[in-house]
Protein backbone atom coordinates (compact mmCIF):
# COMPACT_ATOMS: atom_id res chain seq x y z
CA UNK A 1 0.00 0.00 0.00
CA UNK A 2 3.06 1.95 0.89
CA UNK A 3 4.55 1.70 -2.24
CA UNK A 4 1.06 2.29 -4.47
CA UNK A 5 0.94 5.74 -2.08
CA UNK A 6 4.29 6.65 -3.45
CA UNK A 7 3.48 6.06 -6.85
CA UNK A 8 0.58 8.33 -6.67
CA UNK A 9 2.57 11.24 -5.33
CA UNK A 10 4.86 10.47 -7.85
CA UNK A 11 2.15 10.87 -10.53
CA UNK A 12 0.66 14.02 -9.07
CA UNK A 13 3.95 15.80 -8.77
CA UNK A 14 4.37 15.34 -12.20
CA UNK A 15 0.72 15.29 -13.16
CA UNK A 16 1.76 18.06 -15.99
CA UNK A 17 4.55 16.19 -17.67
CA UNK A 18 2.47 12.64 -17.26
CA UNK A 19 -0.52 14.97 -18.81
CA UNK A 20 1.78 15.54 -22.11
CA UNK A 21 3.39 12.41 -21.95
CA UNK A 22 0.16 10.90 -22.73
CA UNK A 23 -1.57 13.41 -24.75
CA UNK A 24 1.36 12.21 -27.19
CA UNK A 25 0.46 8.98 -27.05
CA UNK A 26 -2.82 9.11 -27.92
CA UNK A 27 -1.98 11.42 -30.71
CA UNK A 28 0.65 8.93 -31.91
CA UNK A 29 -1.93 6.43 -31.68
CA UNK A 30 -4.85 7.85 -33.54
CA UNK A 31 -2.11 8.84 -36.17
CA UNK A 32 -0.92 5.04 -36.87
CA UNK A 33 -4.74 4.14 -36.50
CA UNK A 34 -5.28 7.41 -39.68
CA UNK A 35 -2.40 5.97 -41.88
CA UNK A 36 -3.42 2.41 -41.51
CA UNK A 37 -7.70 2.65 -41.71
CA UNK A 38 -8.33 5.93 -43.11
CA UNK A 39 -5.77 7.04 -45.32
CA UNK A 40 -5.44 5.92 -49.26
CA UNK A 41 -3.75 7.78 -51.26
CA UNK A 42 -5.45 8.64 -54.46
CA UNK A 43 -2.38 8.56 -56.74
CA UNK A 44 -3.55 11.26 -59.23
CA UNK A 45 -3.72 15.30 -59.70
CA UNK A 46 -5.01 15.43 -55.66
CA UNK A 47 -2.05 13.57 -54.08
CA UNK A 48 -0.74 16.86 -53.06
CA UNK A 49 -3.67 18.11 -51.57
CA UNK A 50 -4.61 14.90 -50.01
CA UNK A 51 -1.38 14.12 -48.33
CA UNK A 52 -0.85 17.80 -46.66
CA UNK A 53 -4.55 17.46 -45.50
CA UNK A 54 -3.95 14.22 -43.78
CA UNK A 55 -0.73 15.71 -42.73
CA UNK A 56 -2.02 19.36 -41.35
CA UNK A 57 -5.51 19.86 -40.90
CA UNK A 58 -5.61 16.92 -37.69
CA UNK A 59 -3.05 19.11 -36.41
CA UNK A 60 -4.55 21.99 -36.62
CA UNK A 61 -8.15 20.44 -34.93
CA UNK A 62 -5.48 19.33 -32.65
CA UNK A 63 -3.89 22.97 -32.00
CA UNK A 64 -7.72 24.44 -31.55
CA UNK A 65 -8.93 21.92 -29.60
CA UNK A 66 -5.98 22.57 -27.17
CA UNK A 67 -6.92 26.32 -27.12
CA UNK A 68 -10.44 24.86 -26.04
CA UNK A 69 -9.21 23.13 -23.34
CA UNK A 70 -7.00 25.47 -22.16
CA UNK A 71 -8.13 27.08 -18.44
CA UNK A 72 -6.19 30.09 -19.04
CA UNK A 73 -7.40 31.43 -22.61
CA UNK A 74 -10.97 31.40 -21.15
CA UNK A 75 -9.67 32.75 -17.74
CA UNK A 76 -8.37 35.69 -20.39
CA UNK A 77 -11.32 35.65 -22.46
CA UNK A 78 -14.29 35.49 -20.47
CA UNK A 79 -16.28 38.75 -20.37
CA UNK A 80 -12.62 41.37 -21.24
CA UNK A 81 -14.77 42.47 -24.27
CA UNK A 82 -18.47 42.59 -22.40
CA UNK A 83 -21.24 45.21 -23.23
CA UNK A 84 -20.06 49.02 -21.06
CA UNK A 85 -17.47 47.52 -20.29
CA UNK A 86 -13.33 48.50 -20.96
CA UNK A 87 -11.73 45.91 -23.09
CA UNK A 88 -8.86 44.80 -20.43
CA UNK A 89 -6.39 44.31 -22.64
CA UNK A 90 -6.67 47.98 -23.78
CA UNK A 91 -3.88 49.05 -21.58
CA UNK A 92 -0.28 48.45 -22.70
CA UNK A 93 0.65 46.31 -19.52
CA UNK A 94 -2.72 44.36 -19.92
CA UNK A 95 -1.72 43.56 -23.05
CA UNK A 96 1.68 42.48 -22.25
CA UNK A 97 0.11 40.09 -20.27
CA UNK A 98 -2.43 38.84 -22.62
CA UNK A 99 0.36 38.39 -24.61
CA UNK A 100 2.14 36.21 -22.07
CA UNK A 101 -0.75 34.27 -21.24
CA UNK A 102 -1.59 33.50 -25.28
CA UNK A 103 2.26 32.63 -25.56
CA UNK A 104 1.95 30.27 -22.91
CA UNK A 105 -1.31 28.74 -24.06
CA UNK A 106 -0.25 27.90 -27.39
CA UNK A 107 2.89 25.93 -26.42
CA UNK A 108 0.05 23.87 -24.18
CA UNK A 109 -1.72 23.13 -27.32
CA UNK A 110 1.15 22.79 -29.79
CA UNK A 111 1.92 19.75 -28.10
CA UNK A 112 -0.74 17.41 -29.53
CA UNK A 113 -0.27 18.45 -33.10
CA UNK A 114 3.53 18.57 -33.51
CA UNK A 115 3.16 15.32 -32.00
CA UNK A 116 0.70 14.34 -34.99
CA UNK A 117 3.11 15.96 -37.51
CA UNK A 118 6.15 14.39 -36.12
CA UNK A 119 4.55 10.40 -35.94
CA UNK A 120 3.66 11.23 -39.38
CA UNK A 121 6.44 12.39 -40.69
CA UNK A 122 8.57 9.65 -38.88
CA UNK A 123 6.29 7.09 -40.53
CA UNK A 124 6.40 8.98 -44.06
CA UNK A 125 2.77 7.98 -45.47
CA UNK A 126 1.41 11.35 -45.58
CA UNK A 127 4.88 12.61 -47.11
CA UNK A 128 5.21 10.03 -49.56
CA UNK A 129 1.54 11.16 -51.44
CA UNK A 130 1.62 14.66 -51.09
CA UNK A 131 5.33 14.66 -52.57
CA UNK A 132 4.74 12.06 -55.11
CA UNK A 133 1.69 15.00 -56.46
CA UNK A 134 4.09 17.84 -56.60
CA UNK A 135 5.18 18.51 -60.52
CA UNK A 136 8.81 20.40 -58.97
CA UNK A 137 9.82 17.25 -56.77
CA UNK A 138 8.51 14.64 -59.50
CA UNK A 139 11.21 16.89 -62.29
CA UNK A 140 13.78 16.67 -59.78
CA UNK A 141 13.39 12.65 -58.71
CA UNK A 142 13.06 11.85 -62.34
CA UNK A 143 16.09 14.50 -64.02
CA UNK A 144 18.02 11.45 -65.00
CA UNK A 145 14.72 9.29 -66.42
CA UNK A 146 12.69 9.44 -69.16
CA UNK A 147 9.29 11.59 -69.28
CA UNK A 148 7.25 8.18 -68.40
CA UNK A 149 9.10 8.67 -65.13
CA UNK A 150 6.83 11.04 -63.43
CA UNK A 151 3.63 9.37 -64.22
CA UNK A 152 5.50 6.49 -62.08
CA UNK A 153 6.36 8.72 -59.67
CA UNK A 154 2.90 9.50 -59.20
CA UNK A 155 2.09 5.84 -58.63
CA UNK A 156 4.29 5.35 -55.98
CA UNK A 157 2.17 5.14 -53.16
CA UNK A 158 -0.24 2.89 -55.22
CA UNK A 159 1.92 -0.23 -56.60
CA UNK A 160 4.41 -2.18 -54.85
CA UNK A 161 5.80 -2.86 -58.40
CA UNK A 162 6.72 0.23 -59.02
CA UNK A 163 8.05 0.70 -55.44
CA UNK A 164 10.01 -2.29 -56.01
CA UNK A 165 11.29 -0.71 -59.80
CA UNK A 166 12.10 2.84 -58.08
CA UNK A 167 13.00 1.42 -54.41
CA UNK A 168 16.03 4.43 -54.90
CA UNK A 169 13.29 7.00 -55.33
CA UNK A 170 10.88 5.80 -52.36
CA UNK A 171 13.78 5.52 -50.33
CA UNK A 172 14.58 9.63 -50.77
CA UNK A 173 10.78 10.19 -49.93
CA UNK A 174 11.10 8.05 -46.91
CA UNK A 175 14.44 9.72 -45.76
CA UNK A 176 13.67 13.42 -46.05
CA UNK A 177 10.31 12.88 -44.43
CA UNK A 178 11.87 11.12 -41.57
CA UNK A 179 15.10 13.73 -41.68
CA UNK A 180 12.29 16.44 -41.22
CA UNK A 181 9.79 14.47 -38.26
CA UNK A 182 13.50 14.22 -36.56
CA UNK A 183 14.33 18.14 -36.83
CA UNK A 184 10.88 19.20 -35.69
CA UNK A 185 10.79 16.51 -32.40
CA UNK A 186 14.51 17.96 -31.63
CA UNK A 187 13.11 21.72 -32.11
CA UNK A 188 10.75 21.11 -30.32
CA UNK A 189 12.65 19.79 -27.19
CA UNK A 190 14.91 22.61 -27.34
CA UNK A 191 12.83 24.93 -27.11
CA UNK A 192 11.12 23.42 -24.44
CA UNK A 193 14.56 23.80 -22.43
CA UNK A 194 15.74 26.94 -23.49
CA UNK A 195 12.22 28.19 -22.23
CA UNK A 196 12.14 26.07 -19.00
CA UNK A 197 15.75 26.79 -17.91
CA UNK A 198 15.26 30.58 -18.78
CA UNK A 199 11.93 30.60 -16.82
CA UNK A 200 13.47 29.01 -13.81
CA UNK A 201 16.32 31.14 -13.64
CA UNK A 202 14.14 34.22 -13.41
CA UNK A 203 12.15 32.88 -10.89
CA UNK A 204 10.67 35.29 -8.28
CA UNK A 205 10.48 32.43 -5.46
CA UNK A 206 13.03 29.42 -4.74
CA UNK A 207 12.40 25.71 -5.68
CA UNK A 208 10.84 24.62 -2.04
CA UNK A 209 8.46 27.75 -2.06
CA UNK A 210 7.06 26.43 -6.01
CA UNK A 211 6.75 23.61 -4.47
CA UNK A 212 4.52 24.66 -1.65
CA UNK A 213 3.01 26.51 -3.99
CA UNK A 214 1.08 23.91 -5.89
CA UNK A 215 0.50 22.09 -3.17
CA UNK A 216 -1.36 24.49 -1.33
CA UNK A 217 -3.11 25.26 -4.72
CA UNK A 218 -4.11 21.74 -5.16
CA UNK A 219 -5.44 21.86 -1.62
CA UNK A 220 -7.33 25.30 -2.54
CA UNK A 221 -9.28 23.67 -5.18
CA UNK A 222 -10.06 21.02 -3.24
CA UNK A 223 -11.92 23.23 -0.67
CA UNK A 224 -13.24 25.41 -3.17
CA UNK A 225 -15.27 22.60 -5.05
CA UNK A 226 -16.21 21.33 -1.84
CA UNK A 227 -17.66 24.44 -0.46
CA UNK A 228 -19.13 25.19 -4.22
CA UNK A 229 -20.93 22.27 -4.51
CA UNK A 230 -22.42 22.60 -0.91
CA UNK A 231 -23.28 26.52 -1.29
CA UNK A 232 -24.96 25.38 -4.42
CA UNK A 233 -26.93 23.09 -3.14
CA UNK A 234 -28.31 24.73 0.01
CA UNK A 235 -29.34 27.68 -2.38
CA UNK A 236 -31.24 25.53 -4.41
CA UNK A 237 -33.01 23.81 -1.58
CA UNK A 238 -34.05 27.27 -0.28
CA UNK A 239 -34.90 28.72 -3.67
CA UNK A 240 -37.17 25.49 -4.72
CA UNK A 241 -38.74 24.97 -0.77
CA UNK A 242 -39.91 28.25 -1.56
CA UNK A 243 -41.72 27.72 -4.54
CA UNK A 244 -43.15 24.16 -3.54
CA UNK A 245 -44.04 25.34 -0.49
CA UNK A 246 -45.26 29.01 -1.37
CA UNK A 247 -43.32 31.07 1.43
CA UNK A 248 -40.52 34.20 1.71
CA UNK A 249 -37.21 34.10 0.77
CA UNK A 250 -34.83 34.57 3.61
CA UNK A 251 -31.99 36.36 2.81
CA UNK A 252 -29.34 34.00 1.64
CA UNK A 253 -25.14 35.27 1.29
CA UNK A 254 -23.85 34.47 -2.24
CA UNK A 255 -20.89 36.32 -3.47
CA UNK A 256 -21.41 39.50 -5.60
CA UNK A 257 -20.87 39.48 -9.66
CA UNK A 258 -18.18 41.80 -8.59
CA UNK A 259 -16.64 39.30 -6.35
CA UNK A 260 -16.91 36.78 -8.71
CA UNK A 261 -14.72 38.62 -11.44
CA UNK A 262 -11.87 39.56 -8.88
CA UNK A 263 -11.19 36.17 -8.76
CA UNK A 264 -11.51 35.15 -11.77
CA UNK A 265 -8.78 37.35 -13.02
CA UNK A 266 -5.23 36.62 -13.67
CA UNK A 267 -2.80 36.14 -11.23
CA UNK A 268 0.36 38.58 -10.77
CA UNK A 269 3.07 38.50 -8.86
CA UNK A 270 4.08 41.30 -6.26
CA UNK A 271 7.23 41.12 -3.55
CA UNK A 272 5.56 44.04 -1.54
CA UNK A 273 2.47 41.96 -0.86
CA UNK A 274 2.53 38.48 -2.01
CA UNK A 275 -0.33 36.52 -2.14
CA UNK A 276 -0.83 32.69 -3.48
CA UNK A 277 -3.82 33.07 -5.70
CA UNK A 278 -6.60 35.53 -6.74
CA UNK A 279 -8.84 34.18 -3.28
CA UNK A 280 -6.03 34.92 -1.36
CA UNK A 281 -5.61 38.43 -2.31
CA UNK A 282 -9.07 38.50 -2.31
CA UNK A 283 -9.52 37.83 1.16
CA UNK A 284 -6.47 39.59 2.32
CA UNK A 285 -7.13 43.07 0.82
CA UNK A 286 -9.67 45.40 0.89
CA UNK A 287 -13.06 43.39 -0.71
CA UNK A 288 -14.71 47.11 -2.06
CA UNK A 289 -11.36 47.75 -4.33
CA UNK A 290 -10.13 46.18 -7.07
CA UNK A 291 -7.33 43.85 -6.78
CA UNK A 292 -6.37 43.04 -10.60
CA UNK A 293 -3.55 45.65 -10.84
CA UNK A 294 -1.12 47.20 -8.29
CA UNK A 295 1.98 48.94 -8.58
CA UNK A 296 4.97 46.80 -9.06
CA UNK A 297 2.64 43.20 -10.30
CA UNK A 298 4.75 40.79 -12.48
CA UNK A 299 3.73 38.22 -14.32
CA UNK A 300 6.61 35.56 -14.40
CA UNK A 301 6.12 32.85 -16.35
CA UNK A 302 7.22 29.97 -13.99
CA UNK A 303 4.09 31.40 -12.20
CA UNK A 304 1.79 30.30 -14.64
CA UNK A 305 0.36 27.60 -13.45
CA UNK A 306 -1.69 29.52 -11.08
CA UNK A 307 -3.93 30.14 -13.77
CA UNK A 308 -4.42 26.75 -14.78
CA UNK A 309 -6.54 25.44 -11.66
CA UNK A 310 -9.76 24.41 -12.78
CA UNK A 311 -12.90 23.89 -10.68
CA UNK A 312 -14.83 20.78 -11.02
CA UNK A 313 -18.09 21.43 -10.00
CA UNK A 314 -20.94 19.59 -11.93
Amino acid sequence: MEKFRTILDLCLSHKKVLGFSAVSLLTAGSERIFSVVVFKCPCNSWSMWYGIAFLLVPALVLFLLGYLLNTKTWKLLTGCCASGKKCSCSSPGHLLRCLQVLWLSTVSAAVAPLTWIAVALLGASFYECAVSGSSKLQNYLCKEHGPECREQVAQIPCSETLSKELQNELSSLRAQSQVLGWILIAGFMTLVLISTCINRCRSPISFLQLQFWKIYLKKEQEFFDNKAKEHAAKMAERIVSCYFDSTELEPFYTPSDKAWWQISSLYAFNTKEQYYSMIHKYISSKRDESIRSAEGDMFPPILGFVDEAETQVP
